[in-house]
């Protein structure tokens, strides 16, 4: 019993709450960071396309306009395929997962870009995670190992000093 009333205070220290702060609060930032990031990026790609294709209310509401496949039924004429850095800068569609299909819609007949996910970036994700959870779950046994032994050298010494003292 009382070996887990240490294992609490040792937690409840000043610097080891100091430092789950700082590291929730720096991931947390990241995260959010990124997602704002992402979303302004879009957001600018979107503005700077509308400011190409020239100067007008037809290029600020066509840009305004959400794309056809959204709301029609559409033919995929080109397989979804990465984009090069011009195709990046040019499509906006390019800016979310860096692969970009060609589609046609029916009704309206308009090709336009859509963004998709292909197999092998789903690939690379799937394994880079793979990889990461490894790595965590390596670095976790060792210290549970390396805490395990800190304890049972504990325990011996505390053995050895009840000896002592007879």
């Amino acid at each position: 019993m009382e070996s887990d009333f240490r294992i609490l205070v040792a937690c409840c220290r000043p610097r080891v709450l100091v430092f789950h702060v700082l590291f929730w609060g720096l991931l947390s930032l990241r995260v959010l960071g990124a997602a704002l990031l992402n979303n302004n990026s879009t957001n600018n790609k979107t503005a700077a396309g509308a400011a190409a294709a020239g100067a007008g209310a037809a290029a600020a509401e066509e840009a305004e306009r959400p794309p056809c496949w959204t709301h029609e039924e559409f033919v995929v004429t080109s397989e979804c395929h990465q984009c090069t850095a011009y195709q990046t800068r040019l499509w906006a569609a390019c800016g979310a997962t860096g692969y970009v299909e060609q589609v046609n819609c029916t009704r309206s007949n308009k090709d336009e870009h859509k963004s998709c996910r292909s197999a092998v970036m789903e690939e690379n994700l799937f394994w880079r995670f793979e990889a990461v959870v490894l790595v965590l779950t390596l670095l976790l046994a060792v210290l549970v190992v390396t805490r395990q032994r800190w304890l049972d050298r504990l325990a011996s010494e505390k053995v050895r000093r009840q000896i002592e003292s007879i």
